[in-house]
């Protein structure tokens, strides 16, 4: 069956389009780290193109997955068409994450990497791919470093994707979650050398999701012991001080064990920590 043909995009974009499809064909196989955002599902979606059923999405859950996560990743594999594999593993039982140093990203993916030995057993797929991309590589981000370390392949940081090149792309393929907010770990929301217990991924998990209930899409609540702090875009901020929305999510946070619920009034900040 033949390649899906381009859909008509600007030529810069099309050449590393054209670039990314070359870097997949050269695999005989993917295994995708599949976590349902932009990033991972357009790598998905042009692995699934390129070589079909031998594009597989893996996605990890664990307690530092938000749950309403998995439904978009199953919503996503079944819009794309490939084959979801779904492998639950838990990062609290390692003591070297759990600590919250700087180093907690990267024994969290080396924990997830592992995952995928017996996966590559299974189907016979050894490379594993990833929605890395060239804005990511500024950051501190000791993740990159495990993944590199397990051998996994970042095919848009390979054609030279940034993240306005995948919406653009993901947008022109159609995909329904083009423009989706950006999402992280819901670890990255209690401070460094704070212990990460069960407990406080799910309150933040359940705060952060009361919020978008109220129709904000980028949200984060970060976990400062007795008191939470909310980030919403800057444009949102006057509608979360309306009287009513106030009152009903300070309430709902105070169930949560929150005795203080306060809100950063420099907004949400992409990269932004707790």
């Amino acid at each position: 069956m033949p390649i899906p043909s381009l859909p008509l995009m600007p030529g810069a974009l099309r050449d590393k389009t054209e670039r990314l499809r070359h870097g997949l064909q050269e695999l005989d196989g993917a295994l995708v780290a599949f976590s349902g955002g932009v990033d991972s599902t357009l790598v998905l979606k042009m692995a699934s193109d390129v070589l079909r059923a031998r594009a597989v999405a893996v996605t990890a859950v664990s307690p530092t997955f938000p749950h309403e996560e998995l439904d978009m990743v199953r919503r996503l594999s079944e819009e794309i068409g490939v084959r979801l594999i779904v492998a639950s593993t838990n990062q609290l039982h390692s003591e070297a994450f759990v600590r919250n140093d700087a180093m907690r990203c990267y024994h969290c993916k080396r924990d997830l990497y592992r995952l995928f030995d017996p996966i590559k057993r299974e189907t016979g797929i050894t490379a594993v791919v990833d929605g890395t991309h060239v804005d990511d590589l500024g950051d501190d981000r000791p993740g990159i470093t495990a993944a590199r370390e397990c051998g996994v392949r970042s095919p848009l940081v390979e054609a030279e994707f940034g993240k306005t090149d995948i919406r653009a792309l993901a947008s022109a393929l159609g995909l329904s979650n083009w423009d989706k907010p950006a999402a992280a770990c819901l670890s990255s929301r209690i401070p460094r050398g704070t212990v990460i217990t069960e407990e406080k991924l799910q309150r933040v998990g359940q705060a952060e999701r009361w919020l978008k209930q109220e129709g904000f899409g980028q949200v984060r609540v970060r976990d400062h012991g007795d008191s939470a702090r909310i980030e919403v875009e800057a444009k949102d901020l006057p509608r979360l001080l309306e009287r009513e929305r106030r009152a009903r999510v300070v309430t709902r946070l105070k169930t949560l064990g929150f005795q203080f619920v306060t809100l950063d009034l420099e907004g949400y900040r992409p990269g932004g920590r707790a």
